[in-house]
């Protein structure tokens, strides 16, 4: 078998990081393993890969760990595998690969079933998933690793909740013939959003259409009103959220409000998504027969 370079984020599970790497060296003697030390890393690794004509990239970590790889490998040839193992693990959720089984993940890039997804673009930013403008890059922002690492998901609702009590900025959200403005939006690629709620319903990761949702509030009782109607899928028909598809918007504001993509803050509007011009090739679980 062809070599194979996985990337490794050892922070990902920063208590078991030893072991991790003991585990993710055992999977295959064709494994080239490459670990990462800072933020960016992951990007570099990947883009060296690329250079030095692996075929087959594998993302280790979390979804900050995946954006990373693919905007190191964006444009070029190479494959996409993953290993999940982050808190949340979105991406992988989204084309059915397991969080809970290194072996079984393996399996799966090793096998080698190719699928073609389109690839987001938040300015020069590649993203696979998601990305938001207002709360919810708030809260990445200033939720912190430590924080993250004692209480895990329930520190992004805390950090939330303080946010919330601030007054919102105000996004203008642009597109072909048509402007919203509102308190904070959200970008899909794919369904999942932060979990396994179906938030894009209407998402489909290879439409050629990115999925916008504008919340038009931002009180306490408008996030605890819009979570309890995402739960229910009933979020699309609330009258002060605004939900359609494009290939192509544009948000800013008079303020400087942070981005995200995939988790990760890269800057603040204004900032365009679009979709890039070339197909994401990535490795997921083959069809059922």
């Amino acid at each position: 078998m062809k070599p194979i370079v996985v990337i490794l984020n050892p922070k990902a599970r920063s208590e078991k990081a030893h072991a991790l790497i003991e585990q993710v060296t055992r999977l295959s003697k064709s494994v080239v393993l490459r670990l990462t030390e800072k933020a960016g890393e992951a990007r570099q690794m990947a883009a060296r890969a690329v250079e030095e004509g692996f075929e087959k990239i594998v993302a280790a970590g979390g979804d900050g760990t995946i954006n990373e790889v693919v905007n190191g490998l964006a444009g070029s040839n190479a494959i996409l595998g993953l290993l999940p193992l982050g808190t949340m693990n979105v991406f992988a959720s989204e084309l059915g690969v397991p969080a809970n089984s290194l072996r079984k993940c393996w399996s799966i890039v090793e096998a080698g079933h190719v699928r073609s997804i389109d690839l987001g673009r938040a300015n020069d930013c590649y993203f696979v998933q998601l990305a938001g403008i207002g709360l919810d890059a708030q809260v990445v922002q200033e939720t912190s690793w430590e924080l993250k690492k004692s209480i895990g998901p329930l520190s992004y609702l805390v950090n939330a909740a303080q946010i919330a009590a601030r007054k919102p900025p105000q996004l203008i959200v642009e597109r072909k013939g048509r402007t919203d403005t509102g308190s904070f939006v959200l970008i899909g690629n794919g369904r999942y959003y932060g979990g396994p709620f179906t938030i894009f319903k209407d998402a489909r990761i290879d439409d050629g259409l990115l999925d916008v949702l504008i919340f038009k509030n931002l009180g306490y009782l408008d996030i605890v009103r819009y979570l309890q109607a995402i739960i229910f899928g009933k979020h699309t028909k609330l009258a002060d959220v605004e939900y359609f598809q494009t290939p192509r918007v544009t948000v800013r504001s008079e303020e400087k409000v942070p981005v995200e993509v995939d988790g990760e803050v890269i800057g603040s509007v204004p900032v365009t998504f679009r979709l890039s011009s070339k197909k994401l090739r990535v490795i997921v679980p083959a069809p059922a027969s």
